[in-house]
């Protein structure tokens, strides 16, 4: 499994890093997780977004939603591709989505992307990589994403606080895709629904992942403080989803 990080700016993109977004790659399929603001174009780099397997919304903030009207308006009026494309998103997406789209039954909207709904506890196949979702801790409803295929695992954190299904689903992953949003210890005056970077090296440990790459980290924040805190908390590698890098997941002996 390929992962490229199209985008993994918390909040807003930067001027050299868009919001948040992933290419997971698995032999021929191609999965888009996540499309935050300034993603397609990345994606678009890469491959050809009509040729998408399946796209992966972990919920319906700007920064990890955005660009999939990008996807929609190239399937319908651009280049198009292979339509319907599989969107998986939580509760409530179609309308909200359809109706930034104003998007009737008949629309335009509704046949170029199909949108399913998940929810915590639900798994699915995109051809023939399998999903599966658990609740995160965000505003609006939110999941974590285990991704499966060819026996190699990668576990992607969405925007979550503490007390989410992350250690679960996370336990015994190949890799851990989490938000460090915050830097420093918590305490009770610490946003409730992100995570500081020392628990998400305190995740991946009690998981007992092989690998943790920290993401969703601030344009003022310093990545490699994020880092170092992760790895206060996690003895395995610690990497930052830098813009552009490319992880090769492999699974462990």
């Amino acid at each position: 499994m390929r992962l490229t990080v199209l985008g993994s700016t918390a909040g807003a993109p930067s001027r050299t890093n868009p919001a948040s977004g992933y290419l997971l790659e698995h032999g021929d399929v191609s999965i888009w997780l996540d499309a935050g603001t300034g993603t397609f174009m990345e994606l678009a780099k890469r491959i050809d977004p009509g040729s998408l397997d399946a796209v992966v919304l972990s919920h319906l903030h700007v920064d990890h939603c955005s660009d999939l009207f990008g996807l929609y308006g190239y399937l319908a009026y651009g280049p198009s591709g292979d339509v319907p494309v599989k969107v998986f998103a939580p509760i409530g997406a179609a309308a909200h989505l359809g109706a930034f789209a104003r998007a009737s039954d008949e629309h335009v909207f509704n046949h170029v992307l199909d949108i399913e709904e998940v929810a915590p506890g639900d798994e699915v196949t995109a051809s023939g990589v399998t999903l599966k979702f658990g609740e995160a801790i965000h505003p609006v409803p939110a999941l974590v994403t285990g991704v499966e295929a060819g026996g190699v695992s990668l576990v992607y954190s969405g925007d979550t606080g503490p007390g989410s299904a992350l250690m679960q689903m996370s336990r015994g992953a190949d890799v851990l895709l989490c938000e460090a949003s915050l830097q420093g210890d918590r305490d009770s005056q610490t946003y409730p629904f992100h995570l500081t970077a020392r628990e998400a090296g305190e995740a991946a440990d009690s998981a007992g992942v092989g690998r943790l790459i920290v993401t969703h980290i601030g344009a003022l924040m310093d990545p490699g403080r994020s880092v170092d805190e992760a790895a206060g908390a996690f003895t395995g590698p610690v990497e930052y989803a830098a813009q552009g890098s490319v992880f090769e997941i492999e699974g462990r002996e």
